[in-house]
């Protein structure tokens, strides 16, 4: 079922793989590694056998251990990496250019490694590749707005939307999109349990994927709320099933302003447990 397999010239029967299984089901101390009798349903998909494995002596679920991405040094630092975070910024003016789509392939087909709960790996990403199924896109939430707002089913508490509704036919005034020439929809299945979490998780490794490349990106709340109360029809004319809950979306792109420094941290908020 799980297609464990070990090859036998490679492997120098170190018995990591065994130690490292959240759920002990490799028997490493008899020489090969092999999955205990009847133990082969309690195996989560996490692959840290293979990951853990010196020599790339293990496969399960038909990976090859020779296509991962092996550990080196070249690992971003805590200081490179503590950079990009601290001077990341919601980007709310891009330029009109679309990303070449090999590199956007690359950023989305990366953001697939994102943890998942229980690694039922259910989030999808929907996305707009062009400028033009993202204008599809925006002219479908804007006539949503329209459409309800004059049926005077436009909540009050969501009166803002119907503005800028009128903002974007009367100018030209993008509020909701900001002229960004992609997008990108996390979601997931409502049965799953951990599906908000997982999908704001992957868009999270997506943001920080996407300004490592120089790129800009925007939590689009403002068109979450159009999707999910004002018109959720929405959802499935973009392709996302209707049994799926969308945990966020983004908009992205080639940044138009250049920032010089980080902002300065409000403070932080900590309780430090002392039982």
């Amino acid at each position: 079922m799980i297609d464990f397999k070990i090859d036998e010239e490679r492997c120098t029967q170190c018995g990591i793989c065994s130690k490292e299984c959240p759920t002990l089901i490799i028997n490493g101390k008899n020489g090969v590694p092999e999955i205990k009798e009847g133990k082969e349903k309690n195996c989560i998909k996490c692959q840290h056998c293979l990951a853990v494995c010196p020599t790339a002596a293990l496969s399960i679920w038909g990976k090859n251990p020779d296509d991962s991405v092996t550990v080196d040094k070249q690992i971003p630092s805590f200081e490179d990496l503590g950079k990009l975070v601290k001077t990341r910024r919601s980007i709310r003016k891009f330029k009109k250019d679309e990303l070449e789509q090999a590199q956007l392939q690359e950023l989305i087909e990366t953001t697939a490694y994102a943890p998942t709960g229980h690694n039922k790996n259910q989030v999808l990403l929907s996305v707009a590749y062009t400028k033009e199924e993202l204008s599809k896109v925006r002219s479908l939430v804007y006539d949503g707005i329209k459409k309800v707002k004059e049926a005077g089913e436009l909540a009050p508490a969501l009166a803002m939307f119907g503005n800028f509704q009128t903002l974007w036919a009367d100018k030209g005034i993008d509020i909701l999109f900001r002229d960004a020439p992609h997008f990108i929809v996390a979601s997931a299945p409502k049965a799953n349990s951990n599906g908000p979490s997982d999908c704001v998780i992957s868009l999270s490794y997506f943001e920080l994927m996407a300004n490592s490349m120089g790129l800009g990106t925007l939590w689009d709340g403002l068109a979450k709320v159009v999707f999910d109360q004002i018109a959720p029809e929405l959802k499935v004319a973009i392709g996302i099933p209707e049994d799926h809950e969308i945990g966020y979306m983004m908009v992205f792109g080639k940044p138009a302003v250049k920032f010089a420094r980080s902002v300065q941290s409000e403070g932080l908020n900590l309780n430090k447990i002392s039982l």
